[in-house]
């Protein structure tokens, strides 16, 4: 035997073990997250991400592996989260990245994902840019996009009287783009739609008086608002202080969800119509069973994102399923048009970018108990609120 051979035969042999534990080792996979700056959303997602994950393993994990979540904070800079990804896929050897908040990180995860071929699946990041300017083949969202969010609201507002209407969103991605969605959609359905004015504050540093006195000064009659968490409580204390709101009407984006409707309190204003997650109102039995779940392992009642990591998990593990194997072009092509169940119902990942079907519910804001709650909410299917594939394809680059 040739000393080639030998080297050959010795090198498969002691390769052979270390092939057969990474066969039958976890399945690893990385979250990325602001799980400090972000925390009254991001905690309730890590624990929905670990409730899932406990219900996957539980049932024998994924082609025979458990599951492994590797959690990292990207301190809210995109640049962390670029870095976190490649010591995640380098190093760790995930099969795949979940998570993100802010939509300028999500971004830099997307384009990170797109030039390593590492399949993404965007939790929380909402920016329409992520599926269709900046699409990729390797890039996916599970909740409800900007886009979908605004044309729920236009699809409201457009029932209401008002004609002037004024703008006070974070000026980011986030905001830019759900102010413009929301302008194009509503002028479309009402001609008549007059423009007065518009705020951009920087995002988490909004002056509520400063913002609430330049919006009365522009007399609208009716608002959109994308601010949230600390933002959203200086405006709406701010604009209850000077009578902002008073017989003007308000369309805003995510102030329904627990995560931003809570710490308002006795403040929060009523007859704002808004996207949001009212959980205790919704009573399907998957969803009753998901909220057992998750309060018995969370000590705590869910929001949003408590939602959003547990869907998007489950979605990473039955793409695994589907795709029974964890390559990455394996992966992306199980999640493209695949159908899941869900504590909202069936949701699909579209084909054409990537999106999910996932709804909010809309309705409005009440004072009950000294607290705001979400009041005459129904169900908006995701579906109805998404652009055609003909669409998505003039907007998306082609892969």
């Amino acid at each position: 035997m040739s000393n080639l051979t030998r080297r050959t035969l010795l090198g498969a042999s002691l390769a052979a073990p270390a092939l057969a534990r990474a066969q039958s080792g976890p399945i690893k996979i990385g979250d990325i997250n602001s799980y400090t700056g972000q925390a009254a959303f991001t905690t309730p997602y890590r624990h929905g991400l670990q409730l899932a994950l406990a219900e996957i393993n539980a049932g024998g994990g994924v082609l025979g592996r458990p599951l492994e979540l590797l959690l990292r904070d990207d301190g809210g800079k995109p640049d962390d989260a670029v870095r976190h990804a490649a010591e995640l896929h380098s190093s760790e050897k995930v099969v795949a990245l979940t998570g993100t908040f802010a939509s300028n990180i999500g971004l830099a995860v997307g384009d990170f994902a797109k030039r390593n071929k590492l399949p993404f699946l965007a939790a929380e990041a909402l920016s329409d840019a992520l599926t269709w300017r900046q699409g990729n083949r390797y890039t996916f969202r599970t909740r409800t996009s900007t886009y979908m969010q605004a044309a729920m609201l236009a699809e409201q507002a457009a029932k209401l009287p008002a004609k002037r209407w004024a703008v006070v969103a974070p000026n980011y991605e986030f905001g830019l783009s759900a102010t413009e969605s929301f302008k194009k959609l509503l002028s479309a359905a009402r001609p008549d739609v007059e423009w007065v004015g518009e705020q951009f504050p920087a995002f988490m540093r909004l002056e509520g008086g400063p913002v609430a006195q330049a919006l009365l000064a522009l007399r609208p009659d009716a608002m959109f608002n994308a601010t949230f968490g600390p933002d959203l409580a200086r405006l709406v204390r701010a604009g209850n202080d000077i009578g902002l709101f008073e017989r003007r009407s308000v369309c805003s984006v995510l102030t329904g969800q627990p995560e931003f409707l809570d710490p308002l309190g006795d403040e929060a204003p009523a007859g704002w119509i808004v996207t949001g997650y009212p959980w205790e109102q919704i009573t399907t039995p998957a969803h009753q069973a998901f909220v057992s779940a998750y309060r018995a392992a969370a000590k705590d009642t869910p929001r949003a994102g408590s939602l959003s990591g547990y869907v998007t998990l489950h979605a990473v593990a039955a793409a695994l399923k589907k795709a029974g194997g964890t390559g990455a072009e394996q992966f992306v092509g199980a999640l493209e048009g695949m159908t899941l169940p869900t504590p909202l119902g069936q949701i699909t990942f579209r084909a054409s970018d990537h999106q999910s079907t996932l709804g909010m519910y809309v309705g409005k804001i009440a004072l009950r108990g000294g607290k705001g709650v979400m009041v005459d909410a129904t169900y908006a299917d995701g579906v109805r609120y998404l652009p055609s594939d003909a669409e998505v394809r003039a907007m998306r680059p082609q892969d």
